[in-house]
């Protein structure tokens, strides 16, 4: 039985935590409160993750060590540091495969909109920096490590711009105003299948020493992700407008997560997409059907609408 600990407990972290379990595998996860999934094979530790002797006295004997972690959208460039570098020291200390949750910001704008593992990491905004130099420093260090790159999340609890924009407008009945391109072409990563391609690369020494894809369901656009679901969800049809641009920028003068959101604009306003055909010939992973995720958020969204009542 292999022990796995996990840096963070959001829908990536708890997925590939209790996938782990359901496996037979031995599972710590970390956060400041202690938070985690419910699993006799899962262990819960309240500790800072920034605090390198305390992690590597927790990641001692472990198999990998799982970045999962999700730092304040509006302070990457103060928070990602040194919680990066902690993760860094207590895999260099314990031998445990740096297996990290990675994403597309790197890449930066890409003629075309086509991103495959080997486009350049030529990103020259702040997150992008933040995220180019995490991956750098991993490999530089030594460690065996694996970078799991997805593109926007979609699945119960998930992050985008479908929870943000759309879900709040279709559960008031209003117009939603999406911040982009509302017809341009987009790929949705499944947080199932981006925890799953963790929990397979960061035992597979193939893997080791590059950045790989997550198999993810071929490109749509936002009007059609929100037609999709309304169809599977029985959820009333709203209007789904394009946002000015100039309005996101305008607001980030004073507004911090509206300036963080203005500085990744790009990946909406032109086609955005991931080609994940390399993990998928190399091992054998597919995408999830789209129709499983968005099937899954409106059971989430029916159960916390429940709860509110």
């Amino acid at each position: 039985m292999s022990k796995h600990v996990i840096v963070g407990s959001g829908p990536i972290g708890s997925g590939v935590a209790r996938l782990l379990a359901e496996r037979g595998e031995s599972v710590r996860v970390v956060t400041r409160s202690g938070t985690g999934p419910a699993h006799p094979l899962i262990e819960r530790v309240a500790a800072d993750a920034t605090d390198a002797d305390r992690l590597t006295e927790l990641t001692h004997g472990a198999s990998a060590l799982y970045n999962c972690a999700n730092p304040k959208y509006t302070q990457w460039e103060a928070l990602w540091p040194p919680m990066a570098a902690a993760m860094l020291t207590a895999a260099q200390r314990s031998g445990a495969v740096l297996t990290i949750t990675g994403n597309l910001y790197g890449y930066g704008p890409v003629p075309g909109g086509r991103m495959t593992e080997d486009s350049p990491l030529a990103a020259t905004g702040r997150k992008g920096r933040v995220r180019i130099k995490m991956w750098q420093d991993a490999l530089a260090s030594g460690v065996r490590t694996v970078e799991v790159r997805g593109s926007d999340y979609i699945g119960a609890g998930a992050s985008s711009v479908f929870s943000a924009v759309l879900l709040p407008a279709i559960t008031k009945g209003r117009t939603a105003w999406a911040p982009g391109d509302i017809d341009a072409p987009h790929t949705f990563t499944y947080t199932g299948d981006m925890a799953r391609a963790l929990a397979d690369l960061a035992g597979d020494e193939r893997a080791w020493g590059r950045a790989w894809h997550v198999p993810s369901a071929p490109a749509l656009s936002v009007r059609a992700l929100a037609d999709r679901y309304f169809a599977l969800s029985g959820a009333k049809p709203v209007p789904i407008r394009q946002l000015p641009r100039f309005v996101m920028r305008t607001a980030g003068v004073v507004v911090p997560m509206a300036r963080e959101l203005a500085e990744m604009d790009y990946q909406f306003y032109a086609p955005f997409i991931m080609d994940s055909s390399l993990t998928e010939r190399t091992f054998g992973l597919t995408a999830t059907d789209l129709d499983v995720s968005l099937r899954e958020v409106a059971a989430d969204v029916k159960s916390t609408l429940a709860r509110r009542m």
